[in-house]
């Protein structure tokens, strides 16, 4: 290993996050079923940490039942592993919950979660002082998603400071909170933004600083979306805007003297962003700047674990670099044309996505929120699911949604994405590998506009795929449900992502 990889495995800031975004096509060996739940989650962190070589598990709230007892639940269990690697400092579990402002019927849900780090670090305070070990608080980082403003983060971060360690000091009786149940640690938290619309992403920089002004900090961590923009904005341009954003955050970075530290939300489909063990190399070259990647359920589970232990073990090593530079303005006018078109494009697949979509396979539990699709997204207007069940679904009739909005690129924009991130016309052959010309039996885009995406790049068939997407789509037209089920969790599998 090389000094700057050794330096950088030692580095507080975690290289690898772990998350649970239900994207695998196999379920986890440690799972009692086909759905991640409840302690299976507390296993899955453990696994992550020491059996993969991540150095992050994020912890989620959102859309889904989290334990606040995580902590707890781990030292008592594996206990002995985090002796070594303290939980906290070398292995980090960071809680993601909801934002307020945008999910209302889960609001309280974030004060709740709030109020849970300090028995959190109460639970690692009684662990490390029963081994004679410093004490380290476990959770630190709060993720808060959807993020349009800073204000957004200003009250997340001074809530906490206010009316959480700050209670403290306030009396009841004749005695304060502290001398009744115990001083409330960590004294602060850091807030990491998750940004995911086109707008805010391209005001990350503004946000950033914002919320920054008046803070004495080192370094701030900043969580990029992929799957959302794509979805929105169709894949190519999720990415031009991802590169976008680095770069400004990097000018962010030396304006300020704060060491801003960007996470990339990519998934194992080509269409949110095509990270798999197989393709970390890649995806660091593309995206050099990147300090966090996020490795989700089919990168760990769809794979041999030796194939992602090396691949995790790839983008931790690797030295982190200068975002590419870019030309902006014809980098917007090309995300331009391609979400015009994309966004045309999605409304003729609406009807087949919500038709499809009940026989995707849950693999984590999560709750059911307003609106017809479990926490769905609107996009143009049209009620989705949400971003791996779209991909799953297009995908298992042979139309991978990489191919969408690409027929709004004319021969000087090909040019321009071939010349400033070639990386794609890679994720695009891997995405048709899977296509089969029968999906435009069922998908209502013209044949030109497909075409158009066929033509950039020479493709081999995955005929195994092709196979078992020729029996969905056999069965819808039969109304065989059953067939549509098994031979959807077929492709899936071929592939090595559910969506």
């Amino acid at each position: 290993m090389s000094e700057t990889a050794v330096a950088r495995t030692m580095n507080d800031v975690p290289r690898v996050m772990s998350t649970q975004h239900p994207d695998n096509a196999v379920p986890p060996f440690f799972s009692e079923g086909s759905v991640v739940a409840g302690d299976d989650e507390i296993q899955e962190a453990y696994y992550a940490y020491s059996h993969l070589g991540c150095d992050e598990q994020m912890w989620d709230f959102e859309g889904k039942e989290g334990d606040e007892y995580a902590v707890k639940k781990l030292l008592s269990r594996y206990g002995d592993d985090f002796l070594t690697e303290p939980l906290g400092r070398t292995r980090r579990l960071t809680i993601r919950g909801p934002n307020p402002d945008v999910e209302e019927s889960e609001a309280k849900i974030l004060l709740e979660i709030l109020e849970s780090i300090p028995r959190s670090y109460d639970a690692a305070a009684t662990f490390f002082e029963e081994h004679d070990a410093e004490t380290v608080a476990p959770i630190h980082e709060v993720i808060v998603p959807m993020v349009t403003d800073a204000g957004q983060l200003d009250a997340v971060h001074d809530y906490y400071e206010e009316f959480v360690v700050g209670k403290a000091d306030r009396t009841v009786g004749d005695r304060t909170v502290e001398s009744w149940v115990g001083a409330f640690r960590p004294e602060s938290v850091s807030v990491i933004p998750l940004i995911e619309d086109r707008d805010s992403l391209l005001r990350a920089d503004e946000i950033v600083r914002s919320y920054l002004d008046g803070r004495e900090v080192d370094s701030q961590r900043v969580f990029l979306a992929r799957s959302d923009p794509a979805m929105n904005y169709g894949s190519l341009s999720a990415d031009l805007i991802n590169r976008i954003v680095l770069s400004r955050l990097a000018d962010l970075e030396a304006e300020t003297g704060t060491e801003i530290q960007p996470i990339l939300g990519a998934g194992s489909a080509p269409f949110r962003g095509h990270l798999t063990p197989e393709t970390a190399a890649e995806t660091v070259e593309a995206f050099p700047s990147v300090e966090t990647y996020t490795v989700q359920s089919a990168f760990k589970y769809d794979y041999a674990p030796e194939v992602v232990r090396e691949g995790v073990r790839t983008l931790r090593e690797a030295e982190r670099g200068q975002p590419p530079s870019v030309d902006e303005e014809r980098a917007l006018s090309v995300i331009d044309s391609v979400a015009d078109c994309y966004s045309r494009q999605v409304s003729q697949v609406t009807g087949l996505v919500n038709r499809l979509a009940e026989f995707v396979p849950s693999r984590r539990s999560r709750k059911l929120h307003v609106g017809l699709f479990g926490y769905s997204r609107d996009v143009e207007g049209d009620s989705l699911p949400r971003a791996i069940t779209y991909t799953a679904t297009l995908y298992s009739v042979g139309f991978p949604p990489t191919i969408m909005g690409l027929a709004g690129l004319d021969e000087s924009d090909r040019a321009f994405v071939r010349e400033t991130y070639p990386r794609f016309f890679d994720l695009l052959r891997a995405a048709l590998a899977y296509y089969n010309p029968r999906s435009l039996e069922v998908v209502d885009i013209g044949d030109d506009d497909v075409a158009a995406a066929l033509e950039m790049v020479d493709y081999e068939t995955n005929e195994t795929h092709r196979e078992a997407t020729d029996e969905v789509l056999d069965a819808l037209e039969r109304g065989d449900d059953d067939t549509v089920e098994s031979a959807l969790g077929r492709a899936a599998r071929e592939r090595q992502f559910l969506g």
